[in-house]
């Protein structure tokens, strides 16, 4: 997902991005303890769309705080 991206979502849609990112990323690292993943960089691209979203989100929070 990319920032450009993030940026249109609503507040209320980057929360349930953040969860279900979340859930995913719970996902691919059960899944990869039990059994090597085909692609283990998900596991990285997930963390990193968490990290995105997480960012956005503390970025409008601040906004509205210096509003």
């Amino acid at each position: 997902m990319k920032t450009s991206e993030i940026r249109e979502l609503s507040v209320k849609e980057i929360l349930e991005r953040i969860q279900l990112e979340n859930e995913t990323l719970i996902r691919l690292n059960m899944n990869h303890a039990v059994s090597p993943l085909d692609n283990p960089m998900k596991i990285k691209v997930a963390r990193r769309n968490i990290a995105r979203l997480r960012t956005i989100l503390r970025q409008r929070e601040i906004n509205q705080n210096q509003n």
